[in-house]
């Protein structure tokens, strides 16, 4: 029986891929191990959206690199969007790969590491874009805590933003079945999961293409009735697909956390045109009106790029004004990455690299003395939170999120008191931090 380690970088839709090669590749008998010395097989499974996330993977790919030239005979394998996008140069570039899978043929993996026992059955790249809708029958080992999961409810996207590489490395949008997606909640709340975040490359597409047509407001209400489902979020939101009906379902339905995670981009009219966004900054703000009328206490999550090329000094405060007057609850802010394939590559106007840091920096600073604002009007109220475990700091209490705060990319609710993960808890919140809260735990609820 070989040992596999497998790294995981990138977002929550990647991880759900290591999840289901996790799941094959022990289906197939092999052992899963946390200690990357340990392990026969390496690997590494790879983001290749931006920049950042390449250099990423590139030098998680050397590091496992040079573990294998420390072991004979362990294999090293790199799967995932890197592999897809650069195929073909990475073969030539890296002959210490023994396997590359993309995000089409990564279920094929255990199959693939037998074929490598034979050099001249090299497996080749898989080319074009890809993606694999996989069903129930595929195998999935959860990674992460036992209470909070992800489910991946489409793949692909229609869209075609002028920064983006998505659609070339993963092909076009394609939603899975509505039972299926039922029946994979509740196996997931059976086993224990309370909380499930809904992700995609474009959530609110889903269902369009099935046949007949769906909705994400009906897979809401079919995951709601499953018992043990206590919140039920929605991330990567595309901003002209949020209908009336699905803002009617998230107010109407209890399970369903009252958070939106819609990434907009940017506010220039001239911004979002050449980003090939759909709205104009008048239409968002219009947009924005009526999510806030039809969900009270909602709380906003998006994100926006800085330095997209001909971001002028004027589009650039436009796009501060926005986030003033919209004063959202959570941002989160990208300088642009200028990817090969894209059409925004040969755009004119690139803007400096210092000046696309120092615009992000100086809309952090807004947003940061917005959530400051915001938290402070929570202090002394009473609040339901997720516990997650304990603190980085063992000395410290556990923690925790409000329902209004996403694993990983929101904030933390610090507790005081005794309580285990997966618990939830009313506590009093007591001091506010600029994206963080502190809070006393009352009681279990």
């Amino acid at each position: 029986m070989e040992k596999v380690h497998l790294i995981s970088l990138g977002c929550p839709k990647n991880l759900i891929d290591s999840e289901l090669m996790v799941g094959a590749l022990s289906r197939a008998g092999y052992a899963m191990t946390s200690e990357a010395a340990d392990a026969e097989v390496v690997v590494v499974n790879t983001c290749a959206f931006i920049e950042s996330a390449k250099q990423e993977s590139i030098d998680t790919i050397l590091a496992a690199a040079e573990l294998k030239h420390r072991a004979p005979g362990r294999r090293l394998v790199v799967a995932g969007c890197l592999a897809q996008r650069y195929g073909d140069e990475l073969r030539e570039q890296l002959p210490e790969v023994d396997i590359f899978v993309g995000t089409g043929n990564f279920l094929e993996l255990p199959d693939l590491l037998r074929r490598t026992e034979r050099p001249e059955h090299r497996p080749v790249p898989y080319p074009g874009a890809a993606h694999l809708l996989p069903g129930l029958d595929a195998p999935r080992v959860l990674s992460g805590p036992a209470f909070s999961a992800y489910l991946k409810v489409s793949e692909g996207c229609n869209h075609r933003c002028a920064f983006c590489i998505i659609p070339k490395i993963r092909g076009r949008h394609e939603s899975r079945p509505l039972d299926d997606l039922v029946a994979e909640a509740r196996s997931l709340a059976a086993l224990g999961v309370r909380e499930i975040n809904l992700i995609a490359q474009d959530l609110t597409a889903w269902g369009r293409d099935l046949n007949p047509p769906s909705s994400l407001a009906a897979l809401l209400r079919g995951l709601a009735a499953i018992d043990g489902l206590r919140w039920i979020r929605l991330l990567y939101c595309y901003p002209n697909l949020v209908s009336d009906e699905l803002l009617d379902t998230i107010a109407e339905l209890d399970p369903v956390v009252k958070y939106i995670d819609m990434p907009l981009q940017h506010a220039d009219d001239e911004m979002l045109r050449a980003m090939r966004r759909e709205r104009s900054g008048a239409a968002l703000h219009r947009l924005l009106e009526r999510i806030r009328s039809r969900i009270p206490q909602v709380a906003l999550r998006t994100s926006f790029i800085v330095g997209f090329p001909g971001e002028t000094s004027a589009a650039f405060a436009r796009l501060i004004d926005f986030v003033r007057a919209e004063q959202f609850e959570r941002v989160g802010v990208f300088t642009y990455s200028r990817e090969e394939n894209t059409v925004a590559y040969d755009l004119p106007g690139q803007v400096a690299e210092r000046v696309m840091r120092a615009r992000r920096a100086e809309l952090m600073e807004v947003q940061a003395e917005i959530s400051m604002r915001r938290n402070c009007v929570l202090v002394g109220r009473e609040v339901e939170v997720l516990v997650e475990g304990p603190a980085v700091d063992s000395i410290a209490g556990p923690t925790g999120r409000l329902a209004t705060q996403a694993p990983e990319i929101d904030g933390l609710v610090f507790l005081t008191g005794a309580a285990a993960a997966g618990e939830f808890v009313k506590a009093r919140v007591d001091r506010a931090m600029t994206y963080d809260l502190s809070a006393t735990i009352i009681e279990s609820i």
